[in-house]
């Protein structure tokens, strides 16, 4: 039988702390592989429009797909595509933020609880 360890505030605050950046991370990381995806699929439409022989090229606006310019279809997708990637930047900035925050806590829980805490996903 594991002895009994004094679980006091300060101890139960830490591990909500933990569990709170631990939900946080996970929110972080599915908004980061969406907004991966997302910088992808504009860099391939990019791609695909610079293929076109056409003077005009398909942009969807809203629900609505309207024939622009070529040139101002490339900007407008390099545009999205640069305003993906410092978004990519900020969560990625975030979620090293978080582990860092995570890290430091669970040395702490860990050195107090030992075995008798479980702090792993």
């Amino acid at each position: 039988m594991a002895a009994a360890v004094d679980v006091k505030l300060e101890d139960q605050q830490k591990i909500n702390r933990f569990s709170r950046l631990n939900t946080r991370l996970h929110e972080l990381e599915a908004q980061l592989a969406a907004k991966r995806s997302d910088a992808e699929d504009l860099e391939e439409a990019g791609n695909e429009v610079m293929l076109l022989d056409d003077e005009t090229a398909p942009y969807v606006v809203g629900e609505c797909l309207v024939h622009l310019p070529r040139e101002q279809v490339e900007e407008r997708l390099q545009t999205a595509l640069d305003e993906a990637q410092e978004a990519i930047q900020k969560l990625e900035g975030d979620i090293r933020s978080i582990k860092g925050q995570m890290a430091e806590l669970k040395t702490v829980l860990y050195a107090k609880f030992g075995n008798s805490i479980n702090l792993e996903e």
